[in-house]
């Protein structure tokens, strides 16, 4: 019997989530993703296949670990961008991931930052 992998599990859920999950040009989709190393955020728009802004712990000044505070950061980083762009209100999609830790994090930073999700 074959093993079934970490990352093909959560492939799996993110599939199942996107059915139900998709971002207009109103309510554009916040979609997370955490390496080992780097955390990234990415504001969608699902309709036009673009990306409206986006974050990540890749940039200058952010410091390269993939934890909890850094996750913070990028989500209130984010939602700045965002709101610059007239952004307000977003669907949040966790890629996969459980909404715990950093996923957690990520998403209560860009509620504090004012958006709406």
């Amino acid at each position: 019997m074959a093993t079934i992998k970490r990352k093909e599990i959560r492939k799996r859920i993110h599939t199942r989530i996107r059915r139900k999950v998709r971002g207009t040009a109103e309510r554009p989709r916040l979609a997370v993703y955490f390496s080992n190393k780097n955390v990234y955020a990415q504001v969608i728009d699902d309709d036009k296949g673009v990306t409206i802004v986006s974050a990540s712990t890749k940039e200058k000044g952010f410091g390269g670990s993939a934890n909890i505070a850094t996750a913070s950061r990028v989500g209130a980083t984010v939602a700045e961008r965002a709101a610059g762009k007239g952004i307000t209100s977003v669907v949040f999609d966790r890629g996969g991931f459980n909404y715990h830790g950093k996923v957690k994090a990520l998403a209560d930073a860009a509620r504090e930052k004012g958006l709406q999700f």
